[in-house]
């Protein structure tokens, strides 16, 4: 049976029969040469929802535009949350039905989030706890309080404060100032990842420019957080994840797990054809971002300003994301913001109970649900019903062999398809409403390798 988070716990439901089709698969081979993903990489997809915090100086100057005032740093004594509670994010959090969260330490404009020792340009030199607070620290005690893993975001591709922008190189082209400048990025991430104890996913936004053009030499830091998942990471990352393309929550479909290279995407251009490749030579799935507020909202929605809580999507958007990123072989990230108080706000917070209600109420319980190896699963419901959706998994720790499935139900006289796919992975999940049916049958056509069925269920 799934858990209220849609992850498998226990097999064997009443009335869940299993039927392995003799034969041979219609493609079968290569499965001592499939990629296929370590321990770390197997837990970041069973979390399957994350959430990303936003929170910079521009909260409290929301007419700063790091781009467009170009050289202009708003002045650090701005910064003071005067009722800043991470418990109360973390909280935030965990009613989403999410399993990790990232902090964005330090974003665009180059304000960090902690008492860098790098410059003044931090929590350090603001009336904010007298400069003596450090919001990483608080973030990743929460999350060690209430058992949600703990990530940064951290944007080496720009920082305005040292007039850089995308791909990680200072605009004056002066080598002096972009020598110190990664000097500056290998401090701060020495800090970062030494600090504040193990971390679970670390996100570099825009990418990481390698030395060999200009960036910063990253891979001798990397035995700091030998664990981590490390979205658009370094090449050498044992853990890397990619960008589905664009900021609606949507993954492509298909969706491989395995790809021949990460993503160094920025985010403001939608890029499409991420699909991976089923042939790929390093596991790297996808990972779908979203803010919870509505792009016309301030900074795409990424971050709060006051007047806007109004802007919000709804449940059904939002469950409409999770179909269309965690129903797609990807993990879900929803961007969450905090307001000037240091708080979420309620609008927001009652959002994402609702959202975490919705997913726990849809996907937690299946009518029906079985598991096996081989070519052919079939459930009998028992009785005629109309299910909502149903959800395929694999066992990816042997890779992801599927390339091409069918499912079709039966309506008491025959068999009608319901869906057709090809990638498979950690989970597929197909709409289905307003078909009455009393059996479903999955059948794997293609197969790079046995079949292995973690889950496969009806809701």
């Amino acid at each position: 049976m799934l858990n209220r988070r849609g992850f498998i716990s226990t097999f064997g439901v009443a009335g869940a029969s299993l039927m392995v089709a003799p034969g041979k698969i219609a493609a079968i081979g290569g499965e001592g040469t499939l990629v296929r993903p370590g321990a770390e990489a197997l837990a970041w997809a069973d979390c399957e929802i994350g959430v990303l915090i936003h929170y910079d100086i521009h909260v409290f100057e929301p007419q700063y535009e790091w781009r467009r005032q170009w050289g202009y740093h708003p002045d650090p004594k701005i910064f003071n949350p005067t009722r800043l509670d991470t418990d109360q994010w973390i909280e935030a959090v965990k009613d989403a039905g999410a399993q990790y969260a990232i902090l964005v330490a330090k974003h665009c404009a180059g304000f960090s989030l902690w008492p860098t020792a790098a410059h003044d340009y931090s929590v350090r030199s603001t009336p904010w706890r007298n400069g003596k607070g450090d919001i990483v620290a608080d973030f990743v005690a929460s999350c060690r309080k209430y058992g949600v893993k703990p990530g940064f975001y951290y944007s080496s591709a720009a920082n305005a404060y040292f007039l850089v922008d995308n791909p990680g190189l200072v605009s004056t082209h002066d080598p002096v100032a972009q020598k110190h400048y990664n000097q500056v990025v290998v401090q701060q991430l020495t800090e970062l990842w030494s600090n504040y104890g193990e971390l679970f996913e670390i996100w570099f936004d825009g990418g990481v420019l390698p030395p060999e053009q200009g960036g910063p030499d990253l891979i001798p830091l990397l035995h700091l957080q030998p664990k981590a998942i490390y979205f658009q990471g370094p090449a050498k990352a044992r853990n890397l994840i990619r960008w589905s393309g664009n900021e609606r929550g949507i993954a492509p479909d298909p969706n491989w797990s395995t790809a021949n290279a990460t993503t160094n995407a920025a985010g403001n251009i939608e890029i499409k054809n991420l699909h991976g490749d089923p042939a790929g030579q390093i596991w790297c799935p996808a990972e779908a971002d979203v803010p919870i507020r509505k792009w016309a909202s301030f900074c795409q929605g990424w971050f709060w300003k006051k007047g806007q809580d109004s802007r919000i999507k709804s449940v059904d958007q939002l469950k409409e994301k999770y179909l269309m990123s965690v129903g797609r072989n990807a993990n879900l990230l929803l961007g969450m913001v905090v307001d000037d108080r240091g708080l979420v706000p309620d609008a927001d917070r009652r959002i994402m109970k609702a959202f975490g209600e919705e997913i726990s109420r849809g996907f937690a319980d299946p009518i029906a649900e079985t598991s096996g190896r081989g070519v052919s699963l079939e459930i009998d419901l028992g009785k005629k019903s109309e299910p909502s959706y149903f959800a395929i998994m694999e066992d990816i720790s042997q890779g992801q062999r599927i390339r091409k499935y069918s499912v079709d139900g039966y309506n008491g006289l025959f068999w009608e398809p319901l869906a057709r796919g090809s990638s498979v992975g950690h989970k597929r999940i197909h709409n289905v409403m307003n078909m009455r049916m009393s059996r479903v049958r999955l059948h794997i056509e293609e197969a790079a390798g046995e079949p292995v069925i973690k889950h496969f269920g009806v809701y």
